[in-house]
């Protein structure tokens, strides 16, 4: 038996974007940075951005914590397993990506915001460990960050399709955002070609930053229908586009399949923001098409798509 075949490229075969002109520059440098990342979404589908903001303070002080947490005893993590607002603790055997796929290989810690009078299901209570506040602190202060350079993001995919910058962002005060911990076990090649860390998939909803830590496994499937290698690169987010975004841009954007492959006798760690603007956001591609241009897709609401998807991918929900 072996593992899922995959190809290795070159580091410089990975688009890196310079966010600086995005979050610190005039209208033109703006402008030159949308560009870069528009032929991202249209010809990949994901990239790598630096100078994104978020400091490698915060990024180790999360991946501590995370670590940390993971390192416990199962009886511990249960104690803050999945809540009906999607924060908590999944363990392995509670996720699969699609119906026939091996159960992912992977635990995972979610949470979010937690505005007062929420009203929807995913601005409920967080499910943080009594026994750990430093994870409480340090993960949420990889949300603010991480989701602040998500929003410099969604301006730049508007300002390069020739919108206003806050086209994306008309309703996202109280965003549905999720931040998510996880931890990959080593995976032996015994176990075969059809067990991922997690199963290719595309994300549910608009825009995803990920940080990965030095020991990879990231694989993304390239124009050409060959799965290529992710590499780590420090200092780095890897950016996805969802499928979300993907339908409000009536497919401009590509949202690229992925998955992991934990081939490293070590644990693989990752953190990751998935982006979405409020609950009840209409997410209509009529909205950006052109005169002569039809919408490939019907109007839907945010906070329904993913649910929809949730509920397919998650056991608990069930």
């Amino acid at each position: 038996m072996s593992y899922a075949t995959s190809k290795e490229i070159a580091l410089s075969e990975i688009p890196v974007i310079d966010m600086t002109g995005l979050r610190h520059g005039n209208t033109d440098q703006a402008i030159e940075v949308a560009s870069n990342l528009r032929k991202a979404c249209e010809d990949v589908g994901f990239f790598y951005v630096e100078n994104h903001g978020v400091s490698e303070d915060i990024i180790a002080a999360a991946n501590t914590a995370a670590r940390s947490f993971f390192s416990s005893t199962l009886e511990e993590k249960q104690r803050v397993a999945i809540n009906d607002s999607h924060h908590g603790f999944i363990q392995v055997g509670e996720a699969k990506m699609y119906d026939g796929a091996k159960i992912d290989l992977k635990e995972s810690y979610v949470w979010g915001d937690e505005p007062a009078g929420n009203d929807n299901r995913f601005l409920g209570p967080n499910n943080w460990p009594e026994n750990m506040p430093e994870l409480r602190s340090a993960l949420m202060a990889f949300f603010v960050a991480t989701t602040d350079s998500a929003r410099h993001l969604m301006k730049g995919f508007a300002l390069s399709l020739g919108l206003e910058a806050e086209a994306f962002l008309r309703t996202s005060d109280r965003p549905i955002s999720r931040g998510s911990a996880l931890h990959y076990p080593p995976q032996p090649e015994g176990m075969g070609e059809q067990q991922f860390g997690v199963a290719p998939h595309s994300d549910y909803g608009c825009l995803t930053l990920v940080w990965q830590d030095e020991v990879g496994g990231l694989e993304v499937l390239d124009r050409n229908g060959d799965w290529v290698t992710a590499h780590p690169i420090p200092g780095t987010f890897v950016v996805n586009v969802g499928d979300l975004l993907s339908r409000w841009t009536n497919s401009r954007f590509m949202s690229t399949a992925h998955r992991v492959v934990n081939r490293s006798p070590k644990t693989r760690h990752s953190l990751g923001l998935f982006f979405d603007p409020n609950f009840e956001t209409v997410v209509d591609p009529a909205d950006i098409c052109g005169p002569n241009e039809t919408p490939r897709f019907e109007a839907t609401t945010c906070g329904d798509y993913i649910l929809s998807r949730l509920d397919a991918a998650f056991s608990y929900r069930s």
